[in-house]
């Protein structure tokens, strides 16, 4: 049986020595007792119209499912979903620790922009921050996602980002996805309303409990603990 990934997965392969990927179920030791679940063939029960495979793939008439049920259940295997508040206050760390960086090279570029005067703002400086904050958001959340699925406040919060389809941890292009779906919305239009639906849908969404952002690229948050 092979350990590849279906197609769609969406952004390259994830290896095959990482430890959190969803492994198939091995046959049981005694392969000489039968199951009374077993679907018969043959001469000894009905034959498969379908030739075992089901119209959708998989077994029986739907697919996934080999006795006929539904299709499998892709977090089958992986830990529990995570709790959408923690998730909510793993973001807040997380906003706060970019947020640091984010206010120090403003500084330095000279391009910080606190005034709340519209007449004061100047657009050039205004644009400016805004791209530091989009490319420091990003990029924080792309590289820890894609190394280990874990920024430091998920990592903190006993949290990982995982695909949907394998548990593995997410590609840098998924994870990229993911990041700019959350954060190029925040920096440059709508920080609070966004950051409020795109992450706070999670709090709503059935059964995987998604955000926008995990939508997108085809994610889900789990535990670790």
């Amino acid at each position: 049986m092979t350990t590849e990934p279906p197609p769609g997965s969406g952004g390259g392969e994830p290896p095959e020595d990482d430890p959190f990927r969803k492994r198939p179920p091995q046959p049981p030791h005694d392969q000489g007792q039968g199951s009374p679940y077993d679907t018969p063939h043959g001469p000894q029960g009905p034959e498969d119209p379908f030739g075992g495979g089901g119209p959708y793939g998989g077994g029986g008439p739907y697919g996934g499912d080999p006795h006929g049920g539904y299709p499998a259940d892709p977090l089958a295997g992986m830990p529990p979903l995570a709790d959408s508040g923690k998730r909510t206050l793993a973001r807040i760390i997380d906003m706060i620790l970019v947020f640091i960086v984010v206010a120090l090279l403003s500084w330095a570029f000279g391009v910080a922009q606190y005034t709340v005067d519209t007449d004061d703002i100047e657009f050039g400086k205004t644009f400016g921050r805004e791209l530091i904050t989009a490319i420091l958001y990003v990029a924080y959340d792309t590289v820890l996602t894609a190394r280990s699925g874990q920024t430091l406040g998920k990592k903190w919060l006993g949290m990982r980002v995982a695909n949907l389809d394998n548990g593995s941890t997410p590609s840098a292009q998924t994870s990229l996805i993911r990041a700019l779906v959350l954060w190029v919305p925040f920096a440059f239009c709508c920080a609070c309303l966004w950051t409020a639906v795109c992450g706070g849908w999670s709090f709503f969404d059935k059964p995987y409990k998604q955000g926008l952002h995990d939508k997108a690229a085809k994610t889900v948050v789990v535990g670790t603990g």
